[in-house]
């Protein structure tokens, strides 16, 4: 069957699990709390075992049927985790999908994760799996969804937000799940008696140079150039000083550099620098922008920018920082926008 976010928990309270789930969706913030609420209710109902696989461009399909027919060592119920972030298990991975749901094994509950996912992702593959389990499908929620999305968010931590203050962070975030969800975790401690109002939102979220970094570098990798450079010119307006920015735009190309290296074997190079699940998709989409020459290019930009900033070389470091950002954002206009 189909289910919605809310269908999906709502049958967690059953007393068992179906043999597979299938939660898909580029709202990685919401996969990744569906699937974690997930693995809770199986460790409850004694899936003791997990095993986890990364379903990358190296992935044995053969893996999924030994997992399933292999029995327990340590537990009497498990739970096989299968990431694919791409949401395209290719030929082979799809026929082991179908296989696998055809004939489930008792006591083993499967779990496929994607990140990435549209209409032209569905296939065989998902058919049998809806049949034998559950496909929870989730879209990215529209502008309007946002505030009474953080209004629960709020509800959620014990807080009561005024309507002006859900939509102050509604518009600060514009639109980022995750950066949503940190504020409300941030308020939590700073709110008085549970309580946020709009003068408590605007002293938290004000000069927070760290936040707009972040919001700056997600903007900019995943390619959305208008809002990343809106940004930076707010910046520059509030009087924010350029090096600690540049500094961290330098440690996201660094480890762009260094994915980028990793080749097909992605998903081991995610775990080795410890991006989380919820980054990695914005991670994955710039790789696939652009090959390892262009973040070199970009590395070599904001070292030259870096050293602008630090007087070491003439220029004007924020013009040459709009031209950097907008270079990230838009691989394909690198050339000319990137100083030889």
């Amino acid at each position: 069957m189909s289910a919605t976010l809310a269908q999906f928990r709502k049958t967690l309270g059953e007393p068992d699990l179906r043999p597979a789930y299938l939660i898909a969706g580029s709202e990685h913030l919401l996969v990744l709390e569906a699937a974690d609420t997930l693995r809770a209710r199986a460790r409850e109902l004694g899936y003791l075992e997990r095993e986890v696989y990364d379903a990358d461009a190296r992935f044995d399909w053969d893996e999924l049927a030994r997992a399933g027919s292999a029995l327990s060592l340590f537990a009497s119920r498990k739970l096989i985790d299968l990431r694919l972030p791409t949401g395209k298990p290719g030929k082979d991975g799809a026929a082991a999908i179908a296989a696998y749901c055809q004939a489930p094994p008792p006591d083993t509950v499967l779990l496929i994760t994607c990140q990435e996912w549209s209409k032209q992702h569905e296939g065989a593959w998902v058919a049998a799996l809806e049949r034998a389990g559950m496909f929870v499908p989730v879209w990215p929620l529209k502008r309007e969804e946002l505030p009474g999305w953080i209004g629960a968010r709020f509800a959620a931590r014990g807080l009561k937000a005024t309507p002006d203050a859900v939509d102050l962070l509604a518009e600060r975030v514009e639109g980022n799940l995750l950066a949503a969800a940190q504020e409300v975790d941030k308020l939590a401690l700073l709110a008085p008696e549970g309580r946020v109002d709009l003068g408590l939102l605007e002293a938290a979220v004000a000069d927070d140079a760290r936040y707009d970094a972040f919001r700056l570098t997600d903007a900019a990798l995943g390619g959305d150039a208008e809002r990343a450079l809106r940004i930076v010119q707010g910046l520059r307006e509030e009087g924010e000083d350029a090096i600690p920015l540049l500094g961290w735009i330098l440690n996201q190309l660094r480890l762009l550099q260094r994915l980028a290296a990793a080749g097909d074997n992605l998903a081991a190079a995610f775990r080795s620098e410890r991006v989380w699940d919820s980054r990695q998709p914005l991670y994955r989409r710039a790789l696939k922008s652009a090959r390892a020459a262009h973040w070199e290019a970009c590395l070599a930009q904001a070292a030259r920018i870096d050293a602008i900033a630090k007087g070491r070389r003439d220029g004007e470091v924020w013009r040459e920082l709009e031209r950097l950002i907008a270079a990230i954002a838009s691989p394909r206009r690198a050339a000319a926008l990137i100083a030889a």
